[in-house]
């Protein structure tokens, strides 16, 4: 894991479609109306598609609980996953989601770095490849998470016993700072 320069300083901004486009999806907007051909609405409930999860080829989709307990301000790593989406949607708890997008050799690149702030509900879908972080707004936060089921265990697997990570890569960065 090699140490990216950097020394950024990034504000958290609200989760709004146009600002995620380049990193993934918003998820947990409105309603869409009646023309929205997978919508529904009666007095009782809702429903509306609202992203298709790719999994990338031959994976399997795997629904995971996360808490994060990180508040740190300073942000010294990144990771990015390689051959999948990956949603992430609070549920208990607020998160800051750090994201940036790689450059020409595949490494994070710092001036591409956003801070979104995610309340419970209100989630978004990374798509492969975006480097990412996750820190907390207070309390610890549990986290539906949608990715593949392959790259969470190679991922435990690195983590656990310092296999060579396959699907996923770590890189440390000297380091963004995270306003909020």
């Amino acid at each position: 894991m090699s140490i990216m320069p950097g020394n950024v300083t990034v504000r958290s901004q609200v989760l709004d479609p146009t600002a995620v486009a380049p990193y993934g999806w918003m998820l947990g907007k409105p309603y869409p109306g009646e023309t929205a051909a997978a919508a529904y609405r009666n007095p009782m409930s809702a429903f509306w598609q609202e992203h298709l999860f790719d999994p990338g080829s031959d994976g399997e989709v795997e629904i995971l609980w996360v808490t994060y307990r990180d508040s740190n301000q300073a942000v010294d790593r990144l990771e990015a996953h390689h051959r999948t989406q990956q949603a992430i949607v609070p549920l208990t708890g607020e998160i800051v989601q750090i994201v940036a997008l790689s450059d020409e050799q595949g490494a994070p690149d710092l001036s591409t770095v956003r801070a979104f702030h995610l309340s419970p509900g209100v989630g978004m879908c990374m798509r492969p490849g975006v480097w990412h972080s996750t820190r907390i707004v207070g309390a610890e936060a549990m986290c539906l998470m949608l990715t593949r089921r392959s790259t969470t265990r190679d991922l435990v697997d690195h983590l656990a016993s310092g296999a060579p990570a396959k699907e996923t890569s770590l890189r440390d960065v000297q380091h963004i700072q995270l306003i909020r």
